[in-house]
């Protein structure tokens, strides 16, 4: 399972092991928010639904979930979201809260991801996703599985 903590801008992960690890994140500059066009992290219970980038090397880019490029922060802009590493896709499981209509997780395509803004890390500064460091982002992506539960807490 999966606990994030807007408030304390921190990811725990409990793995079956019985072993719990804590990773800096960061979540959205908007704050905490379930609305579609809101910019805000939605909160509530919540599955990852799919992983793209499995076996991908760091920094790999992507673009509609697919890899376009390796970043490179000498020749690449610095003013794009960009969405690297992995991607955990989350989709909500309150109905009402962040599944169907215009508080869909899902549809607002939220994600766990690595960030080329890894110096904002432990400040809220996404467009509403979860970023993380990258070597963290691909640590977790190896531990976790398609349906595990995430919570997204204020």
């Amino acid at each position: 399972m999966i606990m994030i903590s807007i408030s304390k801008q921190m990811l725990y992960h409990h793995r079956k092991t019985g072993v719990c690890y804590a990773y800096p994140v960061s979540t959205a500059s908007n704050g905490a928010g379930n609305r579609k066009n809101s910019l805000q992290t939605p909160t509530g219970r919540h599955q990852i639904a799919y992983k793209f980038g499995s076996g991908l090397p760091i920094f790999t880019a992507f673009k509609a979930r697919q890899p376009f490029c390796i970043y490179n922060p000498e020749t690449d802009s610095p003013n794009r979201d960009w969405i690297l590493s992995r991607i955990l896709w989350l989709g909500g499981c309150e109905t009402g809260k962040n599944h169907r209509g215009d508080v869909d997780t899902h549809a607002r395509y939220i994600y766990i991801h690595g960030t080329h803004e890894e110096d904002k890390i432990g400040t809220p500064a996404s467009h509403g996703c979860i970023r993380m460091r990258n070597d963290d982002v691909i640590e977790l992506f190896e531990h976790v599985a398609v349906g595990e539960t995430v919570r997204i807490s204020e």
